[in-house]
């Protein structure tokens, strides 16, 4: 059997989202993987076609033969890439033509599945109309929130209506990335904690584990999301929505000029009343627009490739919830003890890199351990969260951590107009 020899990683520039193509090399081959494709925010320097130059360099870079694809959930800024266009011309339709042998998704993925399936099992005939369905019912509450978000610009604060617009718009799935991704490949993998990964036919000598999802079956963890974790989430305290907007109000005057602005159709005495009706309305809607967020970052796939002499773990934008099944099992936890290297979860954010797998890691440290732990994060600052309520993304503390205690390599780090960084694992 082949044993592969380097892996080789390119982590592309796509700003606020995620695009890795993996080289695996073998002594007389090469196999590559490509681990999702999207952006919500390019970098305000990239070309306005970063993401055609992108495609066109991943064909070059294969060979013009992908072996994999993954897509590890279906969030745009990891699948936008993947869309096509009537006319051939979309950067998917670049991806499509590569071939690829295999084409992996989390099980929630599966046209197949019903609207209310627990697990990969649960599947019907009809189940295309039925996820289908699913998909525009979740993208229906999206879109309402951001042509909201769009209406209502001088109605809420700015920092509400920035993450409404994002958050709101990442939620938009482009439809045709998603059908696109139903039928690219000779096969197509929709897996889940322990489950296949289709990936062993196309890269001999390497085996990968799925870590995650786990299905609706196996726990119910995906379900809830939390909002404090101390002992997990980085930073000292994880302030509420209601703390955010308890100081926002408290940064402008309690009756401020604007609200009592002559033209309103209300009561003079109503008006103060009226404004804070708005704001809560602002706030009801981002924390529904977060709570679908969070829900569609807990179906990420979370990938282990191991080899005799090195392992590489991706995973996806996974939080704790997503985390919690895999971690809660000793042979997980002293199995990614000794990770080579690490994609940084949902692009630095709080909740996505558990305290307890990085404290976890053995060969993080100093620059000059032997051997020293790799990390690798495609992000873009200023698009998610907020310093002053220590939800920004990336993450100030948990990047401090990375830079000191890992040889970090990330996206929003590279110089202007570089495509991509590249990262050698020998294995």
């Amino acid at each position: 059997m082949m044993k592969p020899t380097s892996a080789t990683i390119f982590a592309y520039q796509v700003g606020f989202g995620d695009c890795f193509l993996l080289r695996f090399q073998y002594p007389a081959a090469q196999r590559h993987v490509l681990v999702d494709f999207g952006t919500a925010a390019l970098p305000e320097s990239a070309d306005p076609n970063q993401l055609m130059r992108i495609a066109n360099d991943v064909a070059a870079k294969c060979g013009n033969k992908l072996d994999a694809v993954v897509a590890t959930h279906r969030h745009a800024d990891h699948i936008s890439g993947f869309t096509t266009k009537a006319d051939g011309s979309g950067t998917g339709d670049v991806i499509r033509r590569l071939a690829p042998d295999v084409v992996v998704q989390p099980w929630t993925e599966d046209p197949k599945l019903a609207v209310d399936a627990t697990g990969p099992k649960a599947a019907r005939a009809s189940g295309e109309r039925l996820a289908t369905r699913a998909l525009a019912h979740m993208q229906g509450v999206a879109g309402e929130i951001f042509a909201a978000s769009a209406a209502s610009a001088k109605t809420y604060p700015a920092h509400v209506v920035d993450q409404l617009r994002f958050i709101g718009q990442d939620n938009l799935t482009n439809l045709s990335a998603v059908k696109n991704l139903m039928t690219m490949g000779k096969k197509r993998v929709y897996t889940y904690h322990e489950g296949p990964s289709g990936l062993e036919a196309v890269l001999p000598g390497i085996k990968t584990l799925v870590l995650g999802p786990p299905t609706l079956k196996q726990t119910q963890t995906i379900s809830v999301q939390r909002k404090r974790d101390p002992d997990e989430f980085w930073q000292l305290r994880l302030r509420g929505l209601a703390d955010e907007n308890a100081r926002a109000a408290a940064s402008t005057p309690l009756f401020p000029a604007a609200v009592l602005a002559r033209g309103s159709k209300l009561p003079y005495s109503a008006r103060w009343l009226a404004a804070r009706m708005r704001l809560a309305r602002g706030d009801e809607l981002l924390q529904i627009v977060r709570t679908l967020d969070d829900a569609m970052n807990n179906t990420s796939l979370v990938l282990l490739f191991q080899t005799a002499n090195a392992k590489l773990l991706f995973p996806g934008d996974a939080q704790i919830e997503n985390w919690q099944y895999a971690l809660s099992k000793p042979k997980y936890v002293e199995l990614l003890k000794s990770v080579d290297l690490y994609k940084v979860g949902h692009h630095g954010s709080l909740n996505a890199t558990p305290r307890s797998l990085w404290n976890a890691f053995d060969k993080k440290g100093a620059a000059s351990k032997p051997g020293r732990l790799k990390s690798v994060m495609s992000t873009k600052p200023d698009k998610h969260g907020h310093v002053e309520s220590g939800t920004e993304v990336p993450r100030e503390t948990l990047v401090a951590e990375l830079r000191a205690r890992s040889e970090l390599h990330s996206t929003h780090l590279l110089a202007g107009g570089k495509l991509c960084d590249t990262i050698e694992i020998a294995l």
